[in-house]
């Protein structure tokens, strides 16, 4: 691959982690190097297996903050805020010295919607990216500016959900 495109999975539906990790284990098995980084979740406290299983195929898994503090009571809007930060240093470096072929920032969308980081923040992040990088943005709302510099745009929108007839989350199938 010379090219490396911006991809985008929003909207309130269920499926936008799953779809990024989906295309990490096609990335993984045709011999690519992938990193998957966490941002607003702690996949440890509800046993993300598809987060191990990438990391048993061989991707590079990173966590860059505690959750999000409508869920942590020891998170801020201020940790939040700096740990988002210097997640985004620590993955500019990151992929400046090992540029892996797929890079998937999950739930950093919820970051720019919630004013943690601006759009104009991750927007630099995207422009300053390797040629060559594919790069997979998740969350809720997407900003029209991200939207806009994308290649690929999946909005995944819920049509209906058990949760609506109180039946919650199944392990193995919603996580």
């Amino acid at each position: 691959m010379n090219t490396g495109l911006v991809h985008i999975y929003t909207g309130e539906g269920k499926g936008k982690t799953t779809a990024a990790v989906g295309l990490a284990v096609r990335a993984l098995g045709h011999g690519m190097t992938v990193c998957y980084a966490h941002f607003n979740k702690r996949p440890e406290l509800y046993g993300y297996h598809e987060i191990q299983s990438l990391q048993k195929l061989g991707a590079t898994i990173l966590g860059f903050t505690e959750g999000h503090w409508s869920f942590n009571p020891k998170v801020t809007r201020e940790s939040s805020r700096e740990d988002v930060k210097n997640g985004l240093i620590q993955l500019t470096g990151f992929i400046q010295g090992k540029t892996p072929d797929l890079l998937i920032l999950d739930e950093i969308l919820i970051s720019v919607r919630d004013g943690i980081l601006a759009e104009d923040e991750l927007l630099e992040f995207i422009a300053q990216k390797p040629a060559k990088l594919e790069l997979v943005l998740t969350g809720r709302c997407a900003t029209d500016g991200l939207i806009e510099v994308a290649d690929y745009v999946s909005n995944i929108q819920k049509v209906k959900h058990p949760f609506d007839r109180k039946i919650y989350s199944r392990e193995g199938i919603e996580f």
